[in-house]
């Protein structure tokens, strides 16, 4: 069924996102990344304290693409 659409104001569109007008069946937007962290990292929360000396992330990733994203 045809859909009336006002005027319409985009901002951005992300790498990831999805911007349609009108009929659509089915979206699946698709985004792959891969994050090294070391220690301490991603804490969220109150009163959070870390104590490191030294904190080292080693990373030897050889074949470069695990799983492509199509």
């Amino acid at each position: 069924m045809p859909a009336k659409v006002g005027a319409v104001k985009v901002i951005t569109v992300a790498s990831s996102s999805i911007f349609n007008i009108g009929d659509v069946y089915s979206m699946c937007p698709e985004s792959s990344a891969k994050t090294y962290a070391g220690g301490g990292s991603f804490n969220t929360g109150d009163g959070i304290r870390v104590k490191l000396a030294n904190s080292h992330t080693y990373v030897h990733d050889k074949d470069f693409i695990d799983q492509p994203v199509e």
